[in-house]
């Protein structure tokens, strides 16, 4: 999966100067209850743009991923996403997730759905 994310780095930087290339640095925390139990911070390199009705994202890069009471750890991580416009109100977004383990661990994935309507 590390291969996946670094092409998918790669491609970003290859792309023309004009294209919606960004930087993205974010953080997110898991807690239960008030019982912290991990975080994982990224740090991507991304490119955006639209096509016809849809506008759509990847990005990628190295993540720290910190675990309560343990060392942290540093992965790679990345995603890619997409939102349509239904009406001038309503659209639909969805995005996939991986952040890459070491050894016979299984990658994180991740995937979210959703809707959104302005009133």
């Amino acid at each position: 999966m590390k291969t996946l994310a670094l092409a998918l780095a790669s491609t970003l930087v290859a792309g023309p100067a004009f294209a919606g290339v960004y930087v993205n640095v974010e953080s997110n925390a898991g807690y239960t209850g008030s019982d912290y139990e991990s975080r994982t911070t990224d740090f991507h390199v991304g490119y955006e743009d639209t096509a016809g009705a849809v506008d759509w994202y990847v990005q990628g890069g190295p993540a720290v991923v910190s675990v309560d009471g343990a060392d942290s750890d540093n992965q790679m991580s990345g995603k890619i996403g997409a939102s349509v416009a239904a009406t001038e109100r309503l659209g639909f977004y969805g995005e996939i997730s991986v952040v890459t383990a070491d050894g016979d661990v299984d990658n994180s994935w991740g995937t979210k759905i959703g809707t959104k309507f302005n009133f």
